[in-house]
């Protein structure tokens, strides 16, 4: 497992504050009519935010894998399974998620949603089925846990086919 940069760390943990504040605590805050009361709150988010990123990122599988599906819970509460909109898995916690996570709840993906969780296009979706670096999921789309291997890769061997940079 590649240890995550600097940056990494700083933009998720960042993007998990913004997210917590607009999910759970501005709304606690409108409830209660009262910054003062929410104030503490938002203090210790910040410093959880910034354990929580560590866990995300760290070498520990099953704790990043448990820290996804906390925060996951606690930031989209629902009945339905998980389904985020395709943009969300281009977000820092989102590719960290699909590293660690794959698609919780989920053993395959539609390829749009590969897609989105790759920073690909369908297209190089298809393509990368077609040369067996993606394993098709018998009930349709692409199994989460290939998705995944290909995420952990190294980036070097993962340039899709006709997107060499030069």
């Amino acid at each position: 497992m590649n240890h995550a940069s600097t940056a990494e760390h700083v933009e998720l943990a960042g993007e998990l504050v913004r997210l917590m504040e607009t999910r759970i605590v501005d709304p606690l805050e409108i409830l209660f009519e009262s910054d003062a009361q929410v104030r503490p709150i938002r203090k210790r988010l910040r410093i959880e935010a910034e354990v929580w990123a560590a866990q995300l990122l760290g070498p520990d599988d099953k704790l990043a894998v448990r820290t996804a599906a906390r925060l996951i819970a606690a930031a989209f509460p629902s009945n339905e399974p998980f389904d985020p909109p395709e943009a969300w898995w281009r977000s820092a916690f989102g590719q960290a998620v699909a590293r660690r996570a794959g698609h919780p709840g989920s053993a395959a993906v539609p390829y749009a949603t590969a897609a989105a969780m790759l920073g690909i296009t369908r297209q190089g979706v298809h393509d990368l089925v077609k040369r067996a670096k993606l394993e098709r999921h018998p009930d349709g789309g692409v199994t989460t846990e290939s998705v995944r291997a290909r995420l952990n890769q190294p980036k070097e061997q993962r340039v899709p086919s006709g997107h060499h940079h030069h």
